[in-house]
């Protein structure tokens, strides 16, 4: 599972070049449960489709079989593969979507909502929860939840989340006296030590520049000014790519290059390749996602462990130290769904607290669930799960899926750097550079990130 995953690329069949006009407004039902009614009788089929990434889909499926004992009348049939979005898309096109889907990163919400092709379903949330006496938007944290809000409406609704951050392997460290650290002073001091003892002190993904833009790169830039100037940067307000900020990060990564912190011939590595020499003890320290422990398991040695941080802080910055960036696959419901009840009581049965708890303890990952933390994770899940819950500031990566060829550009200018064919200063220029481009891009829909 890449961390490109945590983001949806686009889907052009469906944002086709219209994606810069107006959005197509489209009516919940003034009945039943996507008018946050409650449903006197499910019956009928209920198609959902899911994509089949680390987690599989064999939760759902056995989610689907309780429902349906309760619900006898309803016949649910849920299906999945690790490219669903292929087969929905001629679905949607065909205007025969499933009535319920997770269609995994290949896919753009968020051209499927301003195309009209997706519910809003806030008015679904504020009805009734699967449990309790609340609303059902009640159940979901309210930072997490907005992720799947577009002017102001709910299209998607977020189950899973995926945490970023380092990792490192805790006996490596104990057995030569070094601490994690917590700062960027600290880093450097330690990755001396390291290298004297002839490891690299990182490693990195070369292969996808996004796992160092967001282990690094943006991390560092909220830490050294704010989440404003990351908001900005996100938000293509003119020089925020070249923003003190935005440079200094550039400039942290650099000084750790230029200095051989960073694994020789990692930015020709692959995420496995990588990883691996992080678990063959090659390297101490990975950027990763909260999926590494489940992704590497079959190729974990004997001995080995490994133990999950958050970017060390930069020197004097603004940014909250608590930061933790966060990742969501969310669920929606077509409007072209033949039994949107069925798939909204369905999704809400998942969501309950209950189920949720269940999908923790199984899949060893958080959710976007209110009472699901309280499920026992497993010892390396631990960490990532605690930073999750003490952050002050939750944040996301969301300019990725909005703009793929901006994106595509910031990863092609930090090989450049990493490769030593520009400066940070000249970095930030080139990205700088493509934001203008994109913002000058009248066919391009422009977002703003959700507050």
């Amino acid at each position: 599972m890449k961390w490109n995953s945590i983001w949806l690329v686009a889907l052009l069949a469906l944002a086709g070049c219209g994606s810069g006009g107006d959005s197509i407004e489209t009516e919940a039902p003034k009945t039943g449960a996507a008018a946050g009614k409650k449903p006197e009788k499910l019956a009928g089929n209920l198609e959902v489709a899911a994509f089949k990434g680390g987690y599989g889909i064999d939760f759902y499926e056995a989610s689907a079989k309780e429902f349906g004992q309760k619900h006898p009348e309803l016949k649910i049939e849920v299906w999945g593969n690790p490219r669903v979005w292929e087969q929905l898309k001629p679905r949607f096109v065909g205007d025969d979507p499933p009535d319920l889907v997770f269609p995994g990163w290949g896919f753009d919400h968020w051209a499927a909502a301003d195309e009209g092709q997706l519910l809003d379903l806030g008015p679904a949330l504020d009805g009734p929860a699967a449990e309790g006496e609340g609303k059902w938007r009640d159940s979901f944290d309210p930072s997490i939840l907005k992720l799947g809000q577009l002017d102001g409406k709910q299209y998607a609704i977020p189950f899973y989340v995926m945490l970023l951050g380092w990792w490192y392997d805790p006996g490596v460290f104990e057995k030569n006296g070094w601490t994690p650290p917590k700062t960027w002073d600290e880093l450097l001091a330690l990755c001396e030590k390291i290298k004297a003892k002839g490891i690299a002190p990182i490693t990195f993904q070369g292969k996808y520049p996004y796992y160092m833009i967001d282990g690094m790169l943006l991390p560092w830039c909220l830490s050294v000014g704010g989440k404003e100037a990351l908001d900005a940067a996100q938000n293509l307000e003119p020089g925020a790519w070249k923003s003190p900020a935005m440079l200094k990060a550039a400039q942290m990564i650099d000084e750790l290059n230029m200095k051989g912190y960073l694994q020789r011939g990692a930015v020709a590595m692959t995420h496995t390749e990588a990883q691996q020499e992080f678990l063959q003890g090659r390297a101490a320290m990975v950027p990763c996602g909260s999926w590494l422990p489940s992704e590497m398991k079959e190729q974990m040695p004997a001995g080995a462990r490994m133990k999950f941080m958050l970017p060390p802080a930069a020197p004097d910055g603004k940014g909250d130290p608590t930061a933790i960036l966060i990742g969501i696959e969310p669920w929606m419901v077509p409007t072209k769904a033949k039994n949107p009840d069925a798939a909204i009581e369905f999704f809400k049965y998942m969501t309950s607290p209950t189920s949720a708890r269940k999908f923790v303890e199984q899949k060893a990952t958080p959710t976007a669930i209110k009472g699901s933390e309280s499920a026992q994770l497993p010892e390396v899940m631990v960490e990532p799960a605690e930073a999750f819950k003490n952050s002050k500031t939750i944040w996301a990566v969301q300019y990725r899926q909005w703009y793929p060829a901006f994106n595509t550009e910031i990863e092609n200018a930090l090989t450049s750097m990493l490769n030593g064919q520009l400066t940070p200063e000249a970095f930030c220029d080139r990205v700088e550079a493509a934001a203008e481009k994109t913002r000058q891009d009248d066919t391009l829909k422009k977002y703003k990130v959700a507050s």
